[in-house]
């Protein structure tokens, strides 16, 4: 076979992954959040890029600005504008650069004669009248004049675009500025305020302090019983419980704050183990008292904090806002419309480029601005086509968990991306980027856009299969009505799902019961019986009872 040279033509597809977009497809995954602070960016970088005002009367972008018409109500006449049949200086309320009204000249080109005429005229010295300064005189009225808006107040609404509203409200009091005040006040001798401070530095969200403070010590060069000392005040500082080293310490604390930590109390407390395992007969024999009064110890230990700290908050919680609205429409259906305050507007000044153009000369700044214009058509488009993109994967998932929202969480469908994309005729990665970070709000709650994605469950007659989030629900249904008698087991479940037509295995109930935070049949049926014993005994724990409560 010989090998031959020669020229082919040949016409192919191909997707070339081109800078924008990448950044296209990036756009379709941010949330809300994300989208703002990539918009801002934008628009501090991009000179053409400009923010679209929403007011009514806010100008459009590369339109000029329309003067606004001042209300006049001189003489008997009122109107605006043009309405009015006086001349245009008479409505803008006489400023310093309008014309005089007739006889105003002539008024103030008249000789006014001497100082004697003057006084004479007057009836009074001049030195009566003109006692003050024109600027003093004004700077007094101005001073002495009565606010004219609430805002000048400090408070109340203004139009200002840069008031701000979070600027008046109270700063969020933190567990360690609230423990700071108390420093301030326990210690006079600064050695003492400076260990307290690093101790304070070290307690976390939960309240609590690490077990081991030798490290501390090694580091403020102080002495360990310095430091176990200052801990010491520490641990009488509000709230009940701060600063202690581990949990029995912590309910320790809040027992002598209460003054009911008696011998019977801290044996309790320093045997917490047997506690959580329900081990009750070794606590009894090891507190030395009755099942009556055992009863009530652990009564009195949950009623404490066992994490005192969590009563500040560490962090601001960022409320969650929807992407999507769903209402029920008039004709018995849906109405699926986007949230307008999480889409940002923009716009593309096009007649700042138009001049621009006119005056640049220097080829890298032409094409500096040809960038800008490119990239700014190219963002607006890109949030455009993200708009309708969310709007339509949205309206497709209410079409298909039409069940959901019309009669719950146990009427939800088994659902995949495939099937979502093969409706709208897009890609599974494209729904995928658009469900996440996204959120909706219906009747029944807000729920994220991956929510409605659940896996099928095959039905145990052969019919339609269920969804992984209606099972949940349906296991969820049977273990809140059992019995404190009747613990169901997860065969006994797996047998109560097959009977309403579930076949699901018993490690798949273990695994979503676990995924859902409940406990097993057995801490279940320990739980409902401890709590069924306190309610029983809750008449009796009215009375006082002889136990001695002289402390420890």
């Amino acid at each position: 076979m010989a090998l031959t040279q020669r020229l082919e033509f040949r016409q192919s597809q191909s997707l070339v992954m081109t800078p924008q977009l990448m950044q296209a497809i990036k756009l379709l995954q941010l949330s809300n959040l994300d989208l703002s602070a990539f918009v801002e960016e934008e628009l501090e970088r991009n000179p053409l890029l400009e923010r679209a005002s929403d007011g009514p009367e806010a100008p459009v972008a590369g339109e000029p600005v329309a003067e606004r018409a001042e209300f006049s109500d001189s003489g008997d006449s009122q109107g605006y504008g043009d309405d009015s049949g006086g001349d245009a200086s008479e409505m803008s309320g006489g400023s310093a650069g309008d014309s005089f009204e007739p006889g105003q000249e002539e008024w103030l080109n008249r000789d006014l004669g001497t100082r004697t005429e003057i006084e004479q005229t007057l009836d009074t010295p001049l030195d009566n009248v003109f006692t003050e300064e024109p600027a003093e005189a004004a700077a007094r009225v101005a001073q002495d004049a009565a606010p004219t808006a609430y805002t000048e107040w400090g408070g109340g609404a203004s139009n200002d675009e840069d008031y701000n509203l979070e600027a008046f409200v109270a700063a969020e009091v933190t567990l360690g500025s609230h423990l700071a005040e108390q420093l301030a006040v326990a210690f006079a001798f600064p050695a003492e305020r400076m260990i307290g401070q690093y101790l304070i530095d070290l307690v976390d969200d939960a309240g609590y302090v690490p077990a081991d403070l030798g490290q501390a010590a090694e580091r403020l060069g102080a002495s360990q019983g310095d430091v176990e000392a200052v801990l010491a005040v520490l641990q009488k500082f509000d709230p009940p419980g701060v600063c202690a080293r581990n949990l029995s310490e912590c309910l320790a604390i809040q027992l002598r704050e209460l003054n009911r930590y008696d011998p019977a109390m801290q044996a309790l407390v320093e045997h917490l183990d047997l506690l959580a395992k329900r081990d009750i007969a070794s606590l009894r024999k090891l507190c030395g008292v009755d099942d009556d009064d055992i009863t009530d110890m652990i009564g009195e230990i949950r009623r404490l904090d066992p994490k005192p700290g969590l009563k500040f908050g560490s962090a601001r919680t960022q409320t969650m806002v929807p992407d999507v609205y769903v209402r029920p429409g008039p004709d018995g259906g849906w109405h699926v419309e986007l949230n307008s305050d999480t889409l940002p507007r923009v716009l593309v000044n096009q007649v700042y480029y138009t001049e621009l153009s006119k005056t640049i000369r220097k080829d890298g700044d032409k094409s500096y601005f040809t960038d800008c214009l490119q990239n700014a058509t190219w963002l607006v488009r890109a949030l455009d086509q993200r708009a309708r993109t969310i709007l339509k994967v949205a309206t497709e998932i209410v079409r298909q968990q039409d069940g959901f929202f019309t009669h719950g969480v146990a009427h939800l469908r088994p659902l995949n991306l495939k099937a979502v994309a093969d409706a709208i005729q897009m890609h599974e990665s494209t729904v995928s980027r658009v469900t996440a970070n996204k959120y909706m709000a219906t009747n029944r709650g807000s729920f994220e856009l991956k929510y409605f994605f659940t896996a099928s469950i095959a039905s145990a007659d052969g019919g339609e299969a269920h969804s992984a989030e209606a099972v949940r629900h349906h296991i969820k249904r049977l273990i809140d009505a059992e019995a404190p008698a009747a613990i169901l087991s997860d065969d006994t479940i797996v047998e109560r799902l097959r009977e309403t037509g579930i076949d699901i295995a018993r490690r798949t109930v273990a695994k979503y019961r676990e995924a859902m935070r409940i406990p097993s049949s057995v801490q279940r049926r320990r739980d409902k019986q401890s709590m069924l014993g306190n309610a029983l005994s809750a008449p009796a724990t009215s009375s006082d009872r002889s136990r001695d409560t002289a402390p420890a």
